[in-house]
């Protein structure tokens, strides 16, 4: 089954999984508020939220092992690993297969087109942290919903979550783009335009008083109008 087809795949019984344990949220997770905690098995052993502490974290889903759209974007984050690594970014694969499963495709993966994964797979047969994090809609009778990302920063807090359907892969340089952006943004106080890149010029938060407004004007920046100035990265 490709990640396009139509087929559909019953849905596991909801009861928690062993080896799996998720503090339950309603809805959406939120951006700014902590991820939800999950502690899971996966291809490199269990795993925890807390194992992250101290990284940032991308958290991506994917449909199904074995799958062609799939098969792409892991070997497009394996081969971004190391400038995820240099970012201080850990990555997180996870689908409803079994390790089994996932241990197959990687070995798969490794076979048939040269490439190692090098982090791990959450096994989620119960669809727990799925649910948790919104991976899918409630009462959805397959997993073709399942196709999410998810930042989390250094101190497990969700900074953004990225949504793709089921016929288009995912930009693995959009997602490395985006965590740069967000670690820049956070640690300047900035915020980062269209298709920012490391070194790139930077936006300066508008003035919110007269008397920033007047500053505004003599601060050196290059200001196009009162709202929209940029400055070179530090």
């Amino acid at each position: 089954m490709s990640c396009a087809d139509t087929e559909t795949r019953p849905v596991p019984a909801a009861a928690p999984a062993a080896g799996i344990n998720v503090t339950a949220t309603a809805g959406l997770p939120r951006i700014n508020e902590p991820a939800p905690d999950f502690s899971a098995q996966t291809t490199f052993g269990p795993r925890s939220l807390a194992d992250y502490r101290g990284k940032w974290l991308v958290l991506f889903s994917h449909p199904a092992d074995f799958t062609p759209v799939c098969t792409t974007e892991f070997i497009g984050f394996a081969k971004a690993a190391d400038a995820f690594a240099a970012a201080n970014t850990e990555l997180l694969g996870l689908s409803i297969d079994s390790v089994f499963s996932h241990l197959a495709w990687v070995r798969n993966i490794q076979e048939k087109f040269g490439v190692t994964i090098p982090f791990p797979i959450i096994e989620d047969l119960s669809m727990n942290v799925a649910r948790a994090y919104g991976m899918i809609h409630p009462g959805a009778s397959d997993t073709s919903a399942v196709r999410a990302t998810f930042v989390i920063d250094d101190q497990g807090i969700l900074r953004a979550m990225v949504y793709y359907p089921m016929t288009n892969g995912r930009s693995v340089d959009e997602i490395l783009r985006l965590v740069q952006g967000l670690q820049y943004s956070f640690a300047n106080g900035v915020a980062t335009p269209e298709g920012w890149r490391p070194g790139d010029r930077v936006l300066v938060g508008a003035p919110k008083t007269v008397s920033e407004l007047d500053a505004r004007m003599k601060e050196g920046l290059e200001t196009t109008d009162w709202y929209f100035s940029m400055k070179p990265a530090s």
